[in-house]
């Protein structure tokens, strides 16, 4: 399974363009920080994490404010080059 549910802030944004299929993309670098968990010892994570959004998702992530958390559904991909990771966002959730 390749599910990741996030809460997180966008740190920066490029500017809005069109796939060759006509829809809107967007990529992102996104910020997460929180404490977990681990071997029953308290963890402090933080990480920066490239994004990806599509469609309506990225017409509403290109009107977010920077700095504001927001909840995240998707899935984990490879970006272009093949090197690192690339969050492929389809869902914006609410914050609990």
């Amino acid at each position: 399974m390749n599910h990741v549910l996030l809460s997180a802030k966008i740190i920066e944004r490029k500017a809005l363009r069109y796939t060759p299929a006509g829809l809107p993309a967007l990529d992102l670098v996104l910020e997460h920080e929180s404490e977990v968990t681990e071997a029953q010892q308290t963890r402090k994570v933080k990480l920066e994490l490239k994004a990806l959004a599509l469609g309506d998702i990225a017409n509403r992530l290109n009107r977010q404010d920077t700095g504001v958390p927001i909840g995240i559904t998707g899935f984990l991909g490879a970006p272009r080059n093949g090197r690192g990771v690339l969050l492929h966002i389809t869902e914006l959730n609410d914050i609990v």
